[in-house]
């Protein structure tokens, strides 16, 4: 006797890692959220899980606690600002010119909430184990912004004799963003990032005459 073809309610291993990333993600984005508006300590898991429609007990399923989740934050948006350097520029562009287009990245993320946790919140709230991570990689970050600058001097496309000082100088301008762009409505984050580093690399640009 063939036997009746039954849909089992329970998923295979894959099909539950791949709901538990969704969630994890669902719950790190409303953290952000959460986080950017309202800062690490006067921030409530309670309202975390509230826009997600689920107890708060659920959210240690996730993360053990409120500083892992703040660390997941900031790490997530660190990650982006370090993904904004990849690509964008063709190898033949100029320092001046591959330095643009990683600045316009680089504010894009500056205005999101994972990017306003990056720059807004300090990694002094986190445990010294987190915070060395965290400041690795700001020091990737650091480091590539003064590689883009050193290569637009050496090509002459930007005038400065001082790389470390300018990408100080220009990630500090850029992580200002995530400190107002809230306050401000009407102001889209393409606007944002192409009136930023207008502002920044006309200062940068070599003098003609």
């Amino acid at each position: 006797m063939a036997r009746t073809a039954i849909a089992s309610p329970w998923k295979n291993g894959v099909e539950r890692k791949q709901q538990r990333a969704l969630k994890r993600e669902a719950v790190l984005a409303a953290a952000a959220q959460v986080f950017s508006e309202s800062g690490y300590h006067r921030a409530s898991l309670d309202e975390v899980a509230r826009m997600l429609n689920v107890t708060k007990p659920t959210l240690y399923y996730y993360f053990k606690n409120k500083e892992a989740m703040l660390f997941a934050c900031i790490e997530h948006g660190l990650d982006l600002l370090d993904a904004a350097g990849d690509g964008g520029a063709t190898a033949e562009a100029t320092g001046m010119e591959r330095l643009v287009a990683y600045l316009k990245r680089y504010a894009m993320v500056s205005e999101t909430d994972f990017g306003r946790c990056a720059a807004r919140i300090s990694d002094m709230e986190l445990s010294e184990q987190s915070r060395k991570k965290v400041r690795r990689v700001k020091g990737v970050i650091d480091r590539k912004i003064r590689e883009l600058v050193a290569a637009g001097i050496e090509d002459r496309s930007i005038a400065s004799s001082d790389p470390k000082l300018t990408a100080f100088a220009l990630a500090g301008a850029l992580n200002s963003i995530g400190h107002w762009h809230l306050d401000t409505a009407g102001l889209s984050g393409d606007r944002i990032a192409d009136e930023y580093v207008n502002l920044l690399v006309n200062g940068l640009a070599p003098r003609q005459g």
